[in-house]
């Protein structure tokens, strides 16, 4: 468990880009990350109920590779429970 400490929000979040995530008010969601210790908890949290504060995650029009979706998801340690969650919100905003 403790190369948790070692992996980085931003990097995460990165890799989301890179697999075609678009973070609207994406530095608000990069402020609160860093000042939390657990930032997978409160990533979570956000990706939930951040719409009320402008945090939206949504795939860019020419589509998202949910393969590298997953690889972030799992690389970060992240729950699958987490990242059906997530993939189902993206598709449903298309």
């Amino acid at each position: 468990m403790g190369s948790l400490s070692n992996e980085s929000f931003d990097d995460f979040l990165d890799s989301l880009k890179e697999a075609g995530v678009v973070i609207s008010n994406e530095r608000e969601l990069r402020e609160r990350l860093a000042e939390v210790q657990r930032w997978r908890f409160a990533f979570a949290t956000l990706a939930s109920n951040g719409g009320r504060i402008g945090i939206r995650f949504e795939g860019r029009s020419a589509g998202v590779n949910e393969a590298e979706i997953h690889r972030a998801f799992a690389q970060f340690q992240l729950p699958e429970s987490l990242e059906a969650v997530f993939a189902a919100g993206l598709k449903a905003k298309h």
